[in-house]
């Protein structure tokens, strides 16, 4: 496979929000599947995660990309997705979003970096509002295939997955991908790349049945509390730094384990 460098850039869904480890820090699919490439090569990779929850597309692909080309040694990959929290703001330029993605192909090409395109899985079965949410993604979705077939690129279609959208999938907000969301997105990535058998193999999601009194608890728990931030112009990821802002060493998996 050659030297490889693994940066990872986006919102709460590279994070890994909703897939927290016993102390709390998030993991996520990104963290997979850089265990994932190490045991691939057969070697120690070097990896960083600059993804941040709450962040809007044009933060992911000036800041975040910033950060990634400014690496030293340089990204030999970079993963990107983006535009999951602009879809969920009342009005969406999607044609801007569009343009801030053709951006980051451009810089990276130009970088030399190989640049693959994620498209986040579909919450919007489970989402108030989640036919303009599914309207919107699948739009910016064909928009991003399209960047993807003009420029040769990788294009992992985690949103045209049909069985990640089953509730067992998404953690209790509905919002964020739960841990088998994510081995399950990380599974999606890695086979696009060539690496397969990398992680375990995943049974069925729990089934997950909602009546009225947890729909009332979502709603007191999750929507409210998302709505006010929204009124109050916060961000979830308001002062939050990058969990792996420069490079980290992850060890290549030792045999049998």
């Amino acid at each position: 496979m050659g030297p490889v460098r693994y940066v990872a850039i986006g919102d709460s869904f590279t994070e890994g929000v909703g897939d927290e480890d016993a102390a709390g820090v998030p993991r996520g699919w990104a963290d997979r599947v850089a265990g994932g490439l190490a045991g691939a090569a057969g070697e120690p990779i070097h990896y960083a995660n600059l993804a941040v929850r709450g962040k809007l597309l044009a933060d992911v692909v000036t800041d975040q990309l910033d950060a990634a080309l400014a690496l030293d040694p340089a990204p030999t990959m970079i993963t990107l997705n983006g535009g999951g929290n602009d879809m969920l703001r009342p009005r969406t330029d999607l044609a801007r979003l569009g343009e801030l993605t053709a951006h980051a192909v451009r810089r990276c090409a130009d970088a030399g970096v190989r640049l693959v395109l994620i498209s986040g899985a579909d919450p919007s079965g489970g989402l108030p509002l989640g036919r303009v949410v599914n309207r919107r993604a699948a739009a910016l979705t064909a928009m991003v295939r399209d960047l993807a077939d003009r420029h040769r690129l990788t294009l992992v279609d985690v949103f045209g997955d049909t069985e990640i959208r089953r509730p067992g999938y998404w953690s209790e907000d509905r919002l964020h991908l739960a841990a088998p969301g994510h081995m399950r997105t990380a599974g999606l990535v890695l086979d696009a790349l060539g690496v397969r058998g990398a992680l375990p193999a995943l049974g069925a999601a729990t089934e997950v049945r909602r009546g009225v009194t947890a729909e009332l608890a979502y709603y007191r728990t999750h929507v409210l509390p998302w709505v006010g931030r929204r009124l109050r112009g916060h961000s979830s990821g308001d002062g939050r730094p990058a969990k792996y802002p420069a490079w980290t060493t992850l060890p290549a998996p030792s045999p049998g384990g």
